[in-house]
């Protein structure tokens, strides 16, 4: 992790912006940065940053504070962005991260689905920089931030219906039904999930649920090599959303384990329905590069998406993972 206090230089730079811009596009820039601080290019952080900057987008105002007796109405509103960080950044600076994050994550956890996934990944992003190091006051704050527009963005799934799927996680990835109607963007998208093929539904173990949520991330990282073409930027999400609640595992209570494995599950499921393509092509293996060189790659790219993605690859391991994230290179547009 980080010990030059670029990491921190970041993210103070970027509190002074709101997690999204235009309405209902999500700021990464937070996530991006991590992603470089942790894989040993601190020195890369602003310039990637200066790029990105014309993306950002004033912190919001708030409409009221949110307390602890009607937070329930505020949850799931995102004109509430301002109040539930400002919310979060109190209890943490009042209470142990670690608690806070216990209390709050099996409120949240149902409605990991609104804002595309992404507020549970930045949380994911925010834990394992608290995890690797020193729990610096941007730090905390980012974990606020995570939270906060988790909270704000909040939306559930209910009603889907289980369907016949497979015992491993590969398998029962490609036994998800595409949905027929495909316009919209992501929250119409989810509207259309029906159903959700049965997996690891029997877990109550908690060693057994972390097992399973990683070969879970391994199989959509590599099915991402193969299928990634069906929309290069949102069958990310397949990968990296799962990988944020892996991440975030050692610092919850292991009662928290299963349900974690549950949602991330459904998330993953849900955003292989909506994006996965009619059909998949081969994957074609990396040759002789290295994950340092595939990361290189990434980071010349530079689209965040292409940086996460790399991100959650290297953690996953192996040809096929390195495959996928070179196939994301191959498929995204650079970040200019």
């Amino acid at each position: 992790m980080d010990t030059t206090g670029t990491l921190d230089e970041a993210l103070q730079r970027l509190h002074a912006s709101g997690p999204e811009r235009l309405g209902r596009l999500t700021n990464h820039a937070p996530m991006a940065v991590e992603a470089l601080a942790a894989n040993g290019r601190p020195e890369a952080v602003h310039r990637w940053l200066d790029v990105y900057a014309c993306r950002l987008e004033e912190f919001p105002a708030g409409v009221e504070p949110v307390t602890d007796a009607d937070w329930r109405s505020a949850l799931g509103d995102p004109r509430r962005a301002a109040d539930w960080i400002g919310y979060f950044g109190r209890e943490i600076a009042e209470r142990p991260w670690r608690d806070v994050l216990a209390q709050w994550w099996p409120r949240l956890l149902p409605g990991m689905y609104g804002g595309s996934t992404h507020p549970v990944i930045r949380v994911g992003h925010a834990v394992r920089t608290l995890l690797a190091g020193e729990s610096t006051g941007p730090r905390l704050n980012e974990l606020a931030h995570g939270l906060g527009y988790w909270a704000a963005r909040h939306h559930p799934v209910t009603g889907l219906a289980p369907v016949a799927g497979a015992e491993g996680a590969g398998a029962a990835l490609d036994a998800v039904r595409p949905i027929a109607a495909r316009e919209g963007g992501f929250h119409d998208r989810l509207g259309r999930v029906t159903s959700v093929p049965v997996w690891a539904a029997s877990v109550t173990d908690p060693e057994e649920a972390r097992s399973r949520l990683t070969e879970l991330v391994r199989a959509a990282t590599h099915r991402y090599a193969t299928h990634g073409h069906g929309e290069e930027t949102m069958l990310v999400h397949a990968a990296t959303a799962p990988n944020a609640v892996l991440r975030t595992l050692p610092a919850l209570p292991r009662a928290l384990w299963v349900p974690s494995l549950r949602a991330a599950w459904t998330a993953s499921a849900a955003v292989t329905a909506m994006y996965a393509p009619k059909a998949p092509v081969a994957w074609v293996p990396p040759g002789g590069v290295t994950p340092e060189e595939v990361f290189e790659l990434a980071l010349a790219h530079g689209d965040e998406h292409v940086v996460k993605l790399t991100d959650t690859a290297l953690d996953v391991g192996g040809e096929q993972a390195l495959a996928a994230a070179l196939r994301a290179v191959e498929l995204s547009e650079p970040l200019r």
